[in-house]
């Protein structure tokens, strides 16, 4: 079937990413925990600590099926309760706040009524903006999605921006990339199409992250910037903890916990109404957290 051909390209891309990302990383290695889900499949959450630039980092794959509780059915709108459901997930905070947060997410989602799409995408958060290399990463994030359709990268942008935003701090989570959901099978565009499209994404991930791992992780740091990373990874943590629908489809699944919450840092902080320093590069960040800036042309 065509969801065992997705699966075993999600099972390959795992292997493939945790192994680049040991690697390049050079100071630790990822656990594997294999779980089960009550009902039916499960996953290997691969999960990296203390590595010589990680400090938390997981690449989990999952293969699930069973069936949506009501109140997920009427979120997503459908009438039969049976899914199947496989992707991998990747979230990497760094030890430095001159490496960015990386996240990353590909899926297929299979209903019971025979509707099925993919979903994705790459966003950036860097707690110390480079405009150079966020304008880098968007001409990548570009390149992929032109590869595939002209409107993809526009539309999967705009998508990005409004989807990995703090509604309640009014800011974006960092430099936003692409996201795309319900990617169907059209007239025009086949359901192989759409898994190659997701396939370039996933591997234009490898390439990119690491190479900024490798640009920054001896960039020069000090305590204020220890402390600016643990305020912005505060914001990270509520973006994934009150909008992330992938955090959110995995507890009304009844979904593996550690997996789950594998996102968040080890390390966050809250201060009572923290406001950057006027000029600083702190405050330089926060105004760049913004929807709809044109990273293509950022100077």
């Amino acid at each position: 079937m065509f969801r065992d051909k997705v699966e075993a390209f999600m099972r390959q891309f795992q292997k493939d990413l945790y192994q680049a990302l040991e690697k390049c990383d050079g100071g630790a290695k990822f656990s594997a925990d294999e779980w089960e889900h009550e009902g039916g499949g499960g996953g290997i959450s691969r999960v990296i600590e203390n590595g010589a630039v990680l400090e938390k980092g997981g690449v989990n794959f999952s293969a699930v099926q069973g069936e949506l509780s009501p109140q997920f059915l009427k979120m997503l709108q459908m009438p039969d309760p049976a899914y199947f459901a496989t992707g991998v997930s990747v979230v990497m905070h760094p030890h430095s706040p001159m490496v960015p947060i990386t996240h990353m997410n590909v899926r297929y989602f299979e209903a019971g009524n025979g509707q099925a799409w993919f979903g994705g995408g790459i966003d950036l958060t860097p707690i110390y903006l480079d405009v150079k290399q966020a304008r880098e990463f968007h001409e990548q994030m570009k390149a992929v999605c032109d590869k595939h359709h002209p409107s993809y990268y526009p539309e999967f942008k705009k998508w990005a921006d409004d989807y990995f935003y703090n509604e309640h701090r009014e800011e974006t989570r960092g430099v936003g990339g692409i996201f795309f959901d319900r990617l169907m099978a059209t007239d025009e565009i086949s359901m192989e199409e759409r898994l190659a499209f997701v396939h370039d994404v996933a591997y234009a991930f490898i390439p990119f992250y690491t190479s900024i791992m490798n640009q920054n992780r001896d960039l020069p740091h000090g305590e204020r910037e220890k402390q600016w990373q643990l305020i912005r990874r505060g914001r990270y943590v509520e973006f994934n903890l009150v909008y992330d629908r992938g955090t959110k489809f995995g507890l009304l699944t009844k979904g593996r916990i550690e997996s789950i919450l594998m996102s968040l840092p080890t390390h966050a902080s809250w201060h009572y109404n923290f406001k950057p320093e006027s000029g600083s590069p702190e405050e330089k960040t926060q105004q760049h957290l913004k929807k709809d800036i044109d990273w293509l042309n950022a100077q």
